[in-house]
């Protein structure tokens, strides 16, 4: 079970960064002077998925062609920071060096972006075939990034040195063609924990072993489950086409169910971060057929 893991702590997120005006995208949120918008445009035709916070940047990847898109918080005002190389951004890390780590879909990758100027630094090649490198989480050493086509976790050292491939194994069964594991988190007493969007299941992974064991969640599913924040025993699960993100309560002997939240505003949101009392989760519309001109936007709710 999920208590046989030890701790790895996540070294994200803590620094403040700038977004230099002009901006391609105006704050849609109507708030009192002073006070950060609950709602903003991204570029339209963007297809977002990840978000990722330092300080009060917000960062977003498209599933259209890679491009990351930096919006500050305060204004909801933003810019392109770097062109993409055609395949998706997907989720999404910026660690305590300012660097921005990017799970690469159907390319089978992750890049390094420099979160302040938008230069490539790093690039990893995982796979070439039937995969789909879906979010990422940062540990004290390493990134961790899923391939929800594989029963595997792909490791890289924050140091840029190559990366290892970790074969999972014990609970997890991977459905083929299916969109198996997704988002990411670091455990409360050892490894990490991942969702498995089909089967709205959730698992405690050894990241030594690759062993994986389910989670009981109390006769819970989290059907559509995709992006993942934990805030010590408090675990916000997003529940994309259901319009909804779940907090879990995380303990020795599972996860229970403590309070949901949805929005009139969700539109198929698909990932989550925090700022402050709130958490930001960006629409990704999957219901609603992509074109150049499809609007998108980042919605803003209170913890539930």
């Amino acid at each position: 079970m999920y208590r046989r893991f030890g701790v790895l702590l996540a070294a994200v997120l803590g620094v403040t960064l700038g977004v230099a005006a002009p901006a391609t995208a105006d704050g849609s949120g109507h708030s009192r002077p002073g006070s950060f918008p609950t709602e903003f445009s991204l570029p339209d035709g963007w297809q977002p998925e990840g978000i990722a916070i330092s300080g009060t940047t917000a960062y977003f990847g498209s599933r259209a062609d890679g491009s990351i898109y930096a919006a500050d918080l305060r204004t909801g005002r933003g810019k392109v920071l770097a062109k993409g190389p055609g395949t998706p951004s997907l989720g999404l890390k910026v660690d305590s060096r300012k660097r921005l780590w990017v799970a690469g879909g159907v390319g089978g990758d992750a890049r390094v972006y420099d979160a302040r100027s938008g230069a490539l630094l790093a690039k990893f090649q995982f796979a070439t075939a039937d995969t789909f490198v879906n979010d990422v989480v940062l540990t004290e050493k390493s990134a961790w990034f899923t391939d929800s086509r594989k029963a595997l976790l792909y490791e890289v050292p924050l140091s840029l040195e190559p990366h290892r491939t970790l074969a999972l194994t014990g609970d997890l069964v991977i459905t083929p063609g299916a969109t198996n594991l997704n988002g990411i988190v670091t455990g409360l007493d050892g490894g990490l924990i991942v969702v498995q969007s089909n089967t709205g299941k959730l698992f405690g992974v050894d990241p030594r072993s690759g062993k994986t064991a389910e989670i009981n969640l109390n006769g819970q599913t989290l059907t559509n489950g995709d992006g993942l924040l934990r805030e010590g025993r408090q675990l916000y699960v997003v529940q994309n086409r259901l319009n909804k993100v779940a907090r879990y309560t995380l303990s020795r002997d599972g996860a229970t169910l403590a309070a949901e939240r949805t929005d009139a505003r969700f539109d198929v949101p698909t990932t989550v971060a925090a700022f402050g009392k709130r958490l930001y989760l960006p629409n990704a519309r999957f219901t609603t057929p992509p074109t150049p001109e499809t609007t998108y936007n980042v919605v803003a709710v209170e913890r539930p």
